[in-house]
């Protein structure tokens, strides 16, 4: 398939992935009768005409299995679904495909097995790393996608009926103990693999029944990555490394999609090794270096009985029990859980946190005002908060602003994103920041500068290597750490 050849259409990329040993060709392309990029899926080791006599398999297939059956195996996990299945495939695809070699053979049966168990397509925009959501609206509408360079995407692919939209949540809940039905029509699942689903049934949603799939990275973001993107500049990453080696807390701020939870993870890479940390998330999204001293916790629901549920603010207050030396914080959204962030901080807890505010003053306005509420004199045991930002048009992640906070409560900006040039500036000197860490360290400022540069070489040399891997870097904080680090 081309169909990027049109001259109302241009290809602006294309890879390859695979997907149950089915080679998938994956073509970004801008169509002048679109309003938005498309996503197009082509299944390339199947011609259409092999894809037609396929159809009729499936056909046959379909018409002598009970589908109620698979519906109603609530305790059969899809692999055993899937050897049940390929022995009755098996025998079709030798039927009329009788001079086909083992390895066609094997790409048929993963092709019809794909078709008519677990997700069908929505497995194979499963597999594309480069996609962070996957949205189903209705059988009416294509799926769309949301693509870490190219933002939301509509595809080239649809489901045929509302019944499939709910029988895909239904497998879904199904694989974590989760019911969606006309009683319970709104689902929210954490997946074993960490893909986190949220699905809802008509007339709830009006348009039709909708799923929406949030992929856990399982190549997450790190510091060279953000700084190659241009998300952040080397010496404001420095000043950020600079802050967490002396145990400085961080607050980062910003809007809906603007990178929180993707900061929080990046400026972990930072954390030394012989430390350590207790993460605290609603839903797992973190990824730490491997050799760090890390603990993840997720909070849970309330079971159908409306027991069993584990809040935020249980995990805080059990967390300081268990002798933490960092603790993060996937977003703070009530008063009892910053006052209990606050309060480790004033008894010597490093802490790193996420928060919805789009400015530094708006993060102290949305603190320092209900629901949240925390008094202002409280806020000098935070140390630095970093907004981060989407532009909408463009679909950039940037960061905004890094800020300090004075003595007294208030954010003083001490780098700012300017739009026009899209580069991160300095606009006044880390005065508190530096007398905080000259006051613990006995370093003077003359030092600290200088602490700063050789963390900007560090940070140089790693993105002109293309160190990226978040353990690579983890080995190399733990060198440099230990004061074993030689650039080569």
């Amino acid at each position: 398939m081309n169909e990027a050849t049109n001259t109302e259409r241009k290809l602006i990329e294309e890879y390859s992935i695979k997907a149950n040993n089915i080679n998938v060709t994956i073509q970004i392309v801008l169509d002048q009768n679109k309003s938005v990029p498309l996503y197009l899926v082509s299944i390339t080791n199947i011609s259409e005409t092999t894809k037609i006599v396929l159809e009729k398999i499936r056909e046959e297939f379909i018409s002598k299995l009970d589908l109620q059956e698979i519906e109603n195996s609530r305790d059969a996990s899809e692999e055993d679904l899937r050897q049940k299945f390929t022995v009755s495939i098996t025998r079709l695809i030798k039927k009329y495909f009788p001079e086909s070699d083992t390895q066609t053979k094997d790409t048929l049966i993963n092709y019809l097995l794909q078709e008519n168990l677990g997700l069908g397509k929505i497995d194979i925009l499963l597999k594309d790393a480069r996609l962070e959501e996957i949205v189903i609206n209705n059988h009416k509408e294509p799926l769309w996608v949301y693509h870490k360079k190219y933002g939301w995407l509509e595809t080239n692919i649809k489901l045929l009926t509302e019944a499939r939209i709910r029988h895909y949540a239904t497998i879904i809940g199904r694989d974590v103990n989760k019911e969606i039905t006309n009683l319970n029509p709104l689902m929210d699942a954490h997946l074993l693999d960490g893909d986190r689903v949220n699905a809802t049934l008509s007339p709830i949603s009006t348009k039709g029944n909708t799923i929406t799939i949030r992929k856990f990275s399982e190549d997450p973001w790190t510091i060279t990555k953000f700084i190659k993107e241009g998300t952040i500049s080397i010496s404001a990453a420095a000043m950020l490394w600079l802050g967490i080696q002396n145990e400085l807390s961080i607050l980062i701020a910003g809007g809906t999609g603007s990178g929180k939870t993707s900061m929080l993870n990046v400026i972990s890479n930072f954390f030394p090794p012989n430390q350590r940390i207790i993460s605290i998330e609603d839903t797992r999204e973190l990824m730490l270096p491997s050799n760090l001293h890390w603990v993840p916790m997720e909070t849970r629901l309330l079971n159908p009985e409306g027991k069993g549920g584990i809040s935020m603010l249980d995990l805080l207050v059990n967390s300081l029990r268990m002798r933490p030396d960092r603790i993060v914080v996937g977003e703070i959204r009530r008063k009892e859980e910053a006052q209990v962030l606050m309060e480790a901080m004033h008894t010597g807890h490093s802490v790193y946190a996420t928060i919805h505010a789009n400015n530094a003053d708006e993060t102290i306005t949305r603190l320092t005002n209900p629901p949240i509420e925390i008094p202002k004199q409280m806020l000098s045991s935070l140390s630095m908060i970093l907004v981060q930002n989407r532009n909408r048009r463009t679909g950039k992640r940037r960061t905004l602003q890094i800020a300090e906070l004075t003595p007294a409560g208030d954010a003083k900006v001490i780098m700012q994103h300017n739009a026009m040039l899209d580069k991160l500036e300095n606009i006044s000197e880390a005065d508190v920041i530096i007398k905080t860490i000259s006051l613990y360290t006995g370093l003077d400022k003359t030092k600290i500068l200088e602490d700063l540069r050789q963390k900007s070489a560090i940070l140089q040399w790693m993105v002109k290597n293309n160190i990226e891997n978040i353990n690579q870097i983890g080995h190399i904080m733990a060198q440099y750490y230990m004061g074993k680090l030689k650039l080569r």
